[in-house]
């Protein structure tokens, strides 16, 4: 059985804690760090992979998840993202369920719950990766290096780069992704645990392993890099082989490779060509399911990749290497999103920044080289494995096999933090090694510990909220349009459009080909009636993204307001065109039928609307209402009464319908849909002011007066009720005169 020379472990500065004590000590650390975020709201991400997902609603079959990405598009689609989590999904759809609907306590208590649960797991994988591999008699895992072990944990735990994946809910793929990655890795050192037979192994845990492998892939894409992790850990501490050693006697053709110890490797070999063939297979699977067809990216998204020089790809994948290394470092600078400009290309070799990349590797070199020439057997293995662990599951994120949707994206570093917490807690052993100021090493892992521990705090906090975590973007990536973009939203949607239209245009300077801010931006200014700018901008918009429905459908309203009705029509035919299922805009076409009097086809258009969304109360209403207007009064209350057993709760209807009711002498059922819709706004003067006019049609002249005046003392300026109160008032003076 492998088993290392832990003396190491003996000099790093910490407490030595039972088993169960050092679990629970990770586990409240990694509490500490990300409970204040418990209570945050649903932010950036979450909205559209679950606020919007339907996929977590009962009304979606089960089975869909399985054809879904993460967002909730069809694989198939050309505009999926192909990111493939349908195990993350369900885990979301179970919370919906069990919660009642979207509300983000519960999902954030998981969040929090999860990482705990890694934090705990890693205890037990350090020890194998610091320790090596040995089991008592009984069949139980022997932690040979506890302190070693608990300090890489706590690193790990309390890391601020985790907050992202902790406090925001979307992260929850790679904290699931993470859970069953070292759970492959634990089943697979349980391969060897039935026997202490040289080369000799458990097929059915090696078997179980890649199976959990699969399962973590299905959470997160990177969980299947745990197979790479496994091999190296075979090779190097179960097969106990120095590569380097093997490479240099192939180059002499070196017979002491046929040696016994040399061809023991049977069980090795064997293993290795079941790890690699599962992994193959779980990999054409997933390549078959995502459609045989790689993402579709923007520039925008990563613009590196569509540089057209392979230096300036090459350099600038570097370079991006080199920040993530530094994000893993200086947790400090943390920001939500580092796409459109918050890291400009660079396009020369003196570009000052070439230094990042120099140090990278001088860094890395240095490591690799101690890693394979070190004379030290237990200084290989553990910086080899720490290497590996930090490596290998940042190669999907590399660029080097596909183009990524992401400049820098803090969530993918969760899984090689912990490579770089183990190579850090190394450092520190060695470091206590050779020098007897080992006060001063406790002092200095004590100030990260608790730096690190206040920084997830604060960062926490920011994760709670859209405006604090926008905001916060705004220090450490200025050149970003989308921090701009995101910011300029949220102030709009709490109604502060002098402000968003700050922020909007800010991110249109930085990124002149950002459509989505001159979509927003031109509805603003629609909104203000700054009708030419708006159509300006929104002309600019769909120049440079032709397909983009949503400002065909906005540039359509603002040509209908500016009395432009061939061109808005044919603009909304266009977003119709790019976006068939799309209610919205054909609610808004009707409306401009509406408008020229076309009113079959005004009626075709919102009859659409409802089909592709039977809940669109605007359109059901405008039915109702031209209708109603038209003389239909038969038809308009078949629609009516079809809208309600569709929206029973729409007050808006019910008003809509009682004015039908009222018109065609329904009195006591009109009543009853306006008391109603009252009852629900009993501050809405128009109820009152029609309830009125339907009494004085009844009869009911006292409660016509009480209503009347109800709906003038909530707004006084309403001529018709105005009108319709004097009427009555003349009427009833009439009738006390004739009782005199």
């Amino acid at each position: 059985m492998a088993e290392w020379d832990a003396s190491l472990d003996h000099v790093i500065p910490s407490s030595l804690l039972p088993p169960f004590w050092a679990k629970f000590l990770v586990g409240f650390a990694s509490l500490v760090c990300f409970a204040r975020s418990y209570d945050g709201d649903f932010v950036f991400d979450d909205s559209e992979a679950i606020v919007n997902n339907k996929d977590l609603r009962a009304e979606t079959p089960l089975g869909d998840l399985w054809h879904h990405d993460f967002w909730g598009s069809r694989l198939s689609s050309n505009t999926s993202h192909k990111s493939y989590r349908p195990l993350t999904v369900l885990t979301f759809r179970m919370n919906y369920y069990l919660s009642g609907g979207f509300h983000p306590v519960s999902f954030h208590v998981v969040n929090i719950a999860l990482h705990g649960g890694v934090c705990v797991l890693l205890v037990d994988v350090f020890s194998v990766l610091f320790g090596g591999l040995q089991y008592t008699s009984r069949g139980r895992r022997l932690n040979l290096a506890p302190r070693s072990s608990l300090l890489a944990a706590l690193l790990f735990a309390v890391h601020p780069v985790h907050t992202e994946c902790v406090a925001g809910v979307v992260g929850r793929a790679d904290l699931l992704g993470a859970l069953f990655f070292l759970l492959s890795f634990l089943g697979y050192c349980k391969a060897f645990r039935e026997t202490n037979k040289e080369g000799t192994h458990s097929t059915f845990w090696v078997l179980l392993s890649i199976l959990l492998g699969a399962v973590a892939m299905l959470c997160k894409e990177q969980g299947i890099t745990v197979l790479g992790l496994n091999a190296i850990f075979d090779i190097l501490v179960i097969g106990k082989l120095n590569v380097l050693e093997i490479v240099r006697k192939l180059l002499r053709k070196d017979r002491s490779l046929e040696s016994p110890g040399m061809l023991r490797t049977g069980g090795l070999l064997f293993r290795m060509t079941l790890l690699a063939l599962g992994g193959a297979g779980v990999l054409y699977v997933r390549w078959k399911i995502m459609g045989t067809g790689p993402p579709a990216f923007t520039e925008v998204d990563n613009p590196a990749s569509f540089a057209d020089s392979v230096l300036v790809r090459a350099i600038n994948y570097n370079y991006y290497y080199s920040l993530n290394a530094w994000l893993l470092l200086c947790p400090w600078w943390l920001c939500f999103d580092w796409s459109m400009g918050c890291i400009p290309l660079i396009k020369s070799v003196g570009d000052w920044r070439v230094i990042a990349l120099a140090a990278l590797w001088f860094c890395l070199i240095g490591l690799i080289c101690q890693a394979l020439c070190s004379e030290d057997s237990h200084k290989r293995r553990i910086l080899t494995l720490g290497l590996g662990f930090l490596i290998i599951p940042f190669l999907p994120a590399s660029n080097l096999f596909f183009r990524v949707g992401f400049v820098v994206a803090e969530r993918v570093l969760y899984l090689p933090s912990a490579g770089y917490c183990m190579l850090l807690t190394f450092g520190f052993a060695a470091l206590s090694k050779h020098t007897k100021k080992k006060k001063l090493i406790a002092a200095l892992i004590l100030g990260i510990l608790f730096l690190n521990t206040l920084r997830c705090v604060v960062r926490s906090g920011e994760w709670r909220s859209e405006d604090h975590l926008f905001r916060s973007a705004l220090s450490v990536c200025p050149l970003n349009a989308k921090v701009h973009y995101n910011v300029g939203k949220n102030l709009a949607d709490k109604g502060n459009q002098t402000a968003a239209i700050r922020y909007y245009r800010e991110a249109v300077r930085l990124n002149p080909k950002y459509v989505h801010a001159m979509n927003n931006l031109g509805n603003i200014l629609k909104e203000r009636n700054e009708l030419q700018e708006a159509e300006e901008l929104l002309s600019l918009a769909v120049q440079i993204q032709p397909d983009f429905a949503a400002a065909w459908m906005n540039l359509g309203i603002v040509q209908n307001s500016l009395k432009r009705f061939q061109a808005a029509e044919q603009s909304y035919r266009t977003a119709i065109k790019h976006r068939r299922k799309y209610p919205d805009c054909y609610y808004n076409l009707g409306r401009l039928y509406a408008d020229l009097n076309r009113h079959v086809d005004a009626l075709n258009a919102w009859r659409n609307a409802t089909v592709l969304k039977p809940e669109h109360s605007l359109a059901w209403n405008n039915m109702i209402i031209l209708l109603d207007n038209t003389g239909n009064l038969a038809q308009a209350e078949a629609v009516g009464r079809e809208a309600l057993e569709l929206i029973p709760n729409d007050h808006s209807l019910m008003f809509s319908l009682a004015n039908v009711l009222g018109k065609s002498q329904k009195y006591k059922e009109s009543e009853a849909l306006f008391l109603k819709a009252i009852k629900a706004h009993p501050n809405t003067a128009s109820y009152h002011g029609n309830l009125a006019v339907l009494y004085h049609r009844w009869g009911h002249l006292d409660l016509a007066k009480k209503h009347y005046e109800i709906s003038l003392r909530l707004d006084p300026t309403a001529s018709g009720t105005k009108e319709n109160y004097g009427l009555l008032r003349r009427k009833l003076g009439q009738m006390q005169k004739k009782n005199v």
